[in-house]
Parts: C-alpha cells; structure tokens; sequence
C-alpha cells in the first residue's frame, strides 16, 4: 500500500437529461485542479465523476422526447464522457448510476439501514419537485403570481400522496448537530454551514426514500414495486465507486470517507443532512467535508434555456483553448461564490494575465538565453537583494498556494502565483538585462537565470489549472518530468545552469477578434 497520504474527491453526478452546459463543465474542472494540485503534492489522489441516470426526471425527458430513457442516456452520456476529455480532467473512475455495480451497492446500503431499524413503510403526501428531485416542506414553498407553487430553489413543486418507505431522519437530527459542532469545517463556505445548521436546527422530518408511481429507478430489496428515492441512489455512488459493500476491499479501506464533495449550492442539503445520516445509519463514516460552489451567470444572468444564454462548453474550448478557459473560470470566479463571465471578461484575463504578463516574461526572458548565451542556462553570479527578494517571493507560493487548497479556495491560489508574475516582471524590466549585455554580461546572466528560476516555480504551480500550457512551459526549460512535482518547489530544488534550452516559441498566444466572423459563445 502507498505510503501517500490519501485524497479522494468527487464531483456532483450530473443529471444527462440534457447535454453538459458550462455549469456542469466549471465543477469538473474546479474538481480536477485540485485533484491535480493534491497528486502533484504527493498524495495518493482518487477522482470521481459521473452520471446520475434514474429518477423521474429523467424518465418525463425521455418521454417528452419519444425516447425510452435508455434511449436518452445513449444519447446525452457520451457528451458528458467527451466533456472529461475535452477538459482534460484527470478522472480515475466515471460512475453511471445504471450500472450494475450500483445497484448492488445501493440495495446493500438500503439493507443496512433497514436492519438499523431506520426504514419503515407509511404513506407520503406532500410537495414534490421532480426538476430538484426533492421533497419541501409547505413552509418551504410559496405560491407564485401565476398561481403555480414554487420551492426555494424556483422550480415548480407538486403534491404527492403515495405508499412509501421512509428514513428516520428526524433520529439523527442532534446527532448532525453536534458534527456541525465538532466538525466547523464539515460545510462551507460559511454561508453554506449556516443555512444548513439552521435548516437541521428547525426541526427534521422522517424523509420519503421509495416511490411507486414510476419504476424507473433501482428496486427496493424485497419489495420491488417501490424504487429508491433518487437521492439515495445518487448519493450512494460514492461509495459504490469505491467498492462498497465491500468494505475491506482495497478501494474502500483505502479512501473512505471522501475528502471533500465538491457540489452546486442547490444539493447541499442533501450532501450535508441526508448523506452523513444514511451512512451513520448503516455504520460507515461521514465525509471530510462538502464544498458547495456557486452559480455562473452568463453577462450577470442566469443560464437558462428559456432565455436561450446557456453556452455549450465545447463552444468556449474551441473558441479559446481549454487552458484558457480552465484559468479563466478559476482566476475570475471565487470560489464558492456565484460568478460571471462574458467574452470580453475571457479575453481580457486571456491577453493580459497569460499572453502579457506570464507569456510574454518567458518568451523575453527564455529569448535572451536563446541568442546571447547559445541557449544555455546560465550559472548564476553574486545575487543582489533584488535577485533574493523576487526568489524569496516565488519561494513562498507553495505555502500559500497549500494554505487555500487546503480549504478549496482555488482563486486564492492562482492570485498568489500571478502576484508573483507581476513582481517578476517589474524585477526583469528594473534589471534590463538587454542593457546588461554590453555593460555587465555576467550580471545580465544572473539575472536572465533568475527570472527563468522564478518561470520554473511559476510553471510547476500552474500545472493544475492550466496541465498542457504549463508542461509545453516547462519543457522549454528541460526539467525532466521527475523534476515537475512541488517537493522541488520553495527553494528545496533550483533551475540547474548548463542545461541547454530550445528557442522558446509563444505559448499563450493573444486573442484577436476574428474578422467577419460571429462573437464567440461567451
């Protein structure tokens, strides 16, 4: 077994009754980059992501579309498996809730939870909303202007009078509580933890998990005309990724509990009071922690097929480049806020942070290398307060880079790197090592070695947002792929001289509009 300390985190499974939007695209890619960082910083990373294919929701899409739901999901999953490879998301496993896999985990975990004495069978009337999948309370709901019953999150909700099985949620609601309590860091942001603890606080209902008037789902164990609630279907997936019921397999034991869930705003209930509950019930532990990100907004709106402002992330990769996007969306948004973005906020970060000011460093810095010094590293000289102040900067990036990582503030990170950028820059036009060159050669070398030192370190910590344009990055610099991981960052490891270096070509070209053509998506 690895001596690695372990990390597993997962996505939301994302609902293919219709094609990935942006939405789904930046949870995966914010998922990633931290998955990217934490194997970069020597742990033992498992990444999940997946489909979320049952419920009635995707039974009714179907229908409206003349599909069987089988149908639906032959059509819409493989967009959302093209979407990791698009993105270049460094998955381990992409779960589909039809597999036979996950039939076996969810009814081994509905048996457990029964023979817990916390499954009984009684009737249900109450508001439904099939688009959350989720029951409301009436207190919960209001009625809109057109008279249509609404719950929080604005989706119509309907009432539901049927046999079902139900949890005992209500047994466990000091039982959350008191892990709030214990565990200040189970939820966040804050904002989230605080609608959560007030929601447990007010008092938990027993929580419907069988429905009967539709049978596309998973059967209950020994009653099949009921099927699973969707929400203990789609929550169990992170377990069935890991092998459960098998507990003692190597999967399992290894990962469980979760590191962190990372999730929409709108199913942090879900992640934070029924899924510690259902597993508690049936003796497993609870995860780490559940992040709940915000929304995007396409020019501050919402994305809605209605309004018809949902983009196609394939459209914005093609448009931009995917480390491009992949940057933007995690340098503009902060996250766990909600966010926005147009296509001139994307041009604008794409030309100016990537193109002038790290792209631009290399390329000037790497080109004096190339023709004033046959292309070899230099060996650096005597180094001068300002050389150890802009090293001493690039040398502290990694702790502030692991101290927002370590509580998935992504944005915080990159804007600690990119600080660095600009001081490197305005370090290398103070130093005018073009001057240097026939006034001071050897100083011009220390500090051409000096701005590539810092572009090493630079590089290395942006591999988990940006992975091809950082590896092409660090390949004009030679560093051996053994040589890439953050052990050699913070002064541990330094730019080797004598290295020779390939004439560097530009890697974060500027965006220029396209002449008679359409605006991009964005």
């Amino acid at each position: 077994m690895s001596s690695k300390p372990k990390f597993y985190i997962t996505t939301a499974i994302a609902y293919p009754n219709g094609v990935p939007h942006m939405g789904h695209a930046y949870e995966a890619i914010a998922t990633d980059c931290i998955a990217r960082f934490k194997r970069l910083d020597g742990y033992d990373v498992r990444f999940l992501t997946g489909t979320d294919e049952h419920g009635i929701k995707m039974l009714q899409t179907a229908q409206k579309a003349g599909l069987t739901p089988q149908e639906l999901l032959a059509r819409n999953v493989p967009r959302f498996e093209a979407m990791v490879e698009a993105f270049g998301l460094s998955v381990d496993d992409f779960i589909r809730t039809t597999e036979e896999r996950h039939k076996k985990s969810c009814q081994a975990i509905w048996e457990k939870m029964a023979a817990n004495g916390d499954i009984y069978k009684s009737t249900y009337a109450g508001w439904y909303s099939v688009r959350d999948e989720a029951y409301y309370a009436e207190d919960e709901t209001q009625v809109n202007t057109d008279g249509v019953r609404l719950g929080p999150q604005g989706t119509p909700v309907e009432w539901v009078e049927e046999e079902s099985y139900f949890f005992r949620l209500s047994a466990y609601q000091q039982k959350l509580l008191d892990h709030y309590a214990a565990n200040p860091d189970f939820i966040a942001p804050d904002a989230r933890r605080n609608e959560v603890v007030s929601f447990v606080s007010g008092g938990l209902q027993d929580l419907s998990i069988s429905r009967t008037t539709f049978d596309w789902g998973i059967p209950v164990p020994g009653d099949p005309k009921h099927i699973m609630y969707v929400w203990v279907d789609a929550l169990t997936n992170y377990i069935t990724a890991l092998g459960y019921p098998d507990t003692q397999g190597e999967l399992f034991a290894k990962y469980w509990p979760a590191d962190v869930h990372v999730i929409g705003k709108d199913i942090t209930r879900f992640h934070a009071v029924y899924w510690p509950a259902f597993l508690w019930s049936a003796g497993l532990a609870a995860p780490r922690r559940v992040f709940g990100h915000g929304f995007l907004f396409n020019r501050g709106e919402k994305m809605s097929k209605s309004v018809g402002n949902v983009v196609d992330p394939f459209d914005l990769v093609k448009a931009y480049g995917v480390d491009a996007v992949r940057y933007f969306f995690l340098r503009e948004v902060s996250f766990g806020q909600d966010g926005s973005y147009s296509h001139e906020s994307i041009v604008t970060r794409m030309n100016a942070d990537l193109a002038n000011d790290l792209g631009n460093l290399a390329q000037r810095s790497l080109s004096m290398i190339s023709k004033n010094l046959d292309g070899v590293v230099p060996e650096p000289g005597p180094l001068s307060a300002e050389d150890e102040a802009i090293l001493a900067e690039a040398d502290g990036m990694i702790a502030k880079a692991r101290e927002a990582m370590d509580v998935q503030a992504i944005h915080h990170y990159l804007a600690a790197v990119w600080a660095v950028v600009a001081d490197a820059n305005r370090y290398f036009a103070a130093a005018a090592p073009w001057a240097l060159r026939k006034t001071d050669p050897e100083r011009m070398k220390t500090v051409l070695w000096t701005t590539a030192e810092v572009i090493r370190q630079v590089a290395i910590l942006a591999q988990p947002v940006m992975p091809e344009s950082a590896g092409r990055m660090l390949d004009l610099l030679v560093l051996p792929a053994g040589e890439r991981d953050f052990s050699r960052l913070g002064g541990a490891h330094r730019l080797a001289g004598g290295v020779v270096i390939p004439a560097p070509v530009g890697i974060f070209p500027r965006y220029v509009e396209p002449e008679g053509e359409a605006a991009p998506p964005a």
